[in-house]
């Protein structure tokens, strides 16, 4: 019985030890789409055409399959220890190609944490390990194109 005890009690031990975990898992920010910003939204006027509308906001996430008018630009932030951000601007332009109307849903005020990491990856072949940076390349010299002293 005493042997029984033991045997359970250490595979109890070893499963909470493996698998479970008390110290929380590491999670990341996640954006998804066209990164909307209030700067960008107020620099859209009516009667813009779309090829300035795509300057100022870039090319749109959705473009309605039905009706061709109609671009949405959709930015999602799914915050590692928060809720999800998401914001969305509506764009309606005319028969003729010009901005009509600006809709927009989401809170536009606050800035939204932009990563910008350039933390370690795969390195190129051309890579320096310590920077990560490309190097110049550099010619080995080979019998063929080597001179002589």
């Amino acid at each position: 019985m005493q042997k029984l005890t033991r045997i359970i009690t250490l595979s109890v031990a070893l499963t909470v030890v493996s698998g479970c975990s008390y110290v929380g898992v590491y999670k990341r920010d996640i954006p998804q789409g066209n990164l909307v910003t209030e700067e960008m939204v107020s620099q859209l006027q009516p009667g813009m055409t779309r090829e300035q509308v795509t300057y100022v906001m870039g090319r749109p996430l959705l473009e309605a399959p039905f009706d061709t008018r109609e671009w949405d630009y959709v930015y999602r932030l799914d915050k590692a220890y928060a809720g999800v951000e998401q914001r969305r601007v509506t764009l309606t332009f005319d028969n003729m190609g010009r901005l009509v109307n600006v809709e927009q849903q989401g809170d536009f005020s606050s800035d939204l944490p932009v990563s910008t990491d350039t933390g370690a990856g795969p390195a190129t072949e051309t890579a320096d390990p310590i920077t990560g940076i490309n190097a110049p390349s550099q010619r080995v010299p080979t019998s063929e194109n080597a001179t002589a002293p």
